[in-house]
C-alpha cells in the first residue's frame, strides 16, 4: 500500500476540551486537501463546519464522549441533533459501567435506540478496549453485530491506552460480516496505521498521520 492510499481510511481527527474553531477549520482544510474518509470533530462544531464546507466534507462526531455514561435519552438526543447539523457518521460510546457490571441487556437497548436515532446515518460504538477483559470484548462484539451497526471502533483516545493489533484480531473473529473496524486512539505513525488497515480496519481515527502523509506528496 502507497502512504496516500492511507489518507481515504483516515478520520482526520480534532477532539480536544480546547479546540478553537482556527484549529478546527485547520483540519478540515488537511482534510479536504489530502482526501480524508471524514473529519472527527466535536459537536458543538458540526454545524459550521457543514455551513462552510459543505458537501466537500463528510463529518464524523461523537456522543456520549468521552465516559460512555450519558443516559440513553441524553446520547438519542445528541445523536439526533448532530445529524440535523450535518453529520453523517456518529461515533457512540457504550455504557461502560454498564459492561463491568454485566448489564448487556441495557447495553444492546441503549445501542438499538441510537441506531434508531442515526437512521441510515454510519453508526460506530466506541467499546474502550482499555477498560475491558476479553470475554466483555467479545460479548460486545456480538451486541455490535446484532444491533446493526456499521463499525466497532476501540478505543476514545481518551482511556488509559489505545489500539492493539491483538484486539484487532480479537474483533475479526467476533464480528459478523456486515461489520467494520476501526482503530483509534495513539495511532500517530504512517508505519501504525499501515499496519492497522493491513490487519483488517477500514478506518483509521487520527490527528497526526494525515499530515505526516501529506508532507511526502
Amino acid at each position: 500500500m502507497e502512504n496516500k492510499e492511507i489518507l481515504k481510511y483516515i478520520d482526520h481527527t480534532q477532539l480536544k476540551a480546547f479546540a478553537t474553531w482556527d484549529d478546527i477549520t485547520a483540519l478540515c482544510d488537511e482534510a479536504v486537501k489530502a482526501g480524508c474518509a471524514t473529519v472527527c470533530i466535536p459537536p458543538t462544531y458540526i454545524d459550521r463546519v457543514h455551513q462552510k464546507y459543505g458537501s466537500d466534507l463528510k463529518i464524523c462526531t461523537v456522543i456520549g464522549f468521552p465516559l460512555g455514561y450519558s443516559c440513553t435519552a441524553a446520547k438519542v438526543v445528541e445523536a439526533r441533533e448532530a445529524i440535523k447539523d450535518g453529520a453523517s457518521e456518529i461515533d457512540t460510546v457504550v455504557n461502560i459501567g454498564d459492561v463491568k457490571t454485566g448489564r448487556f441487556d441495557e447495553v444492546k437497548s441503549e445501542l438499538e435506540e441510537i441506531r434508531k436515532a442515526c437512521g441510515g446515518h454510519t453508526l460506530k460504538v466506541i467499546i474502550e478496549t482499555c477498560y475491558l477483559t476479553e470475554e466483555e470484548k467479545i460479548r460486545l462484539c456480538k451486541i455490535v453485530t446484532e444491533t446493526g451497526a456499521d463499525f466497532i471502533k476501540t478505543s476514545t483516545g481518551f482511556g488509559t491506552a489505545g489500539a492493539t493489533l491483538e484486539d484487532i484480531e480479537l474483533f475479526k473473529k467476533n464480528i459478523g460480516p456486515d461489520v467494520k473496524i476501526k482503530a483509534a486512539g495513539g495511532i500517530s505513525t504512517i508505519e501504525e496505521a499501515k499496519a492497522f488497515i493491513e490487519a483488517g480496519c477500514q478506518r483509521i481515527g487520527s490527528s497526526k498521520v494525515a499530515p505526516l502523509i501529506m508532507k511526502e506528496m
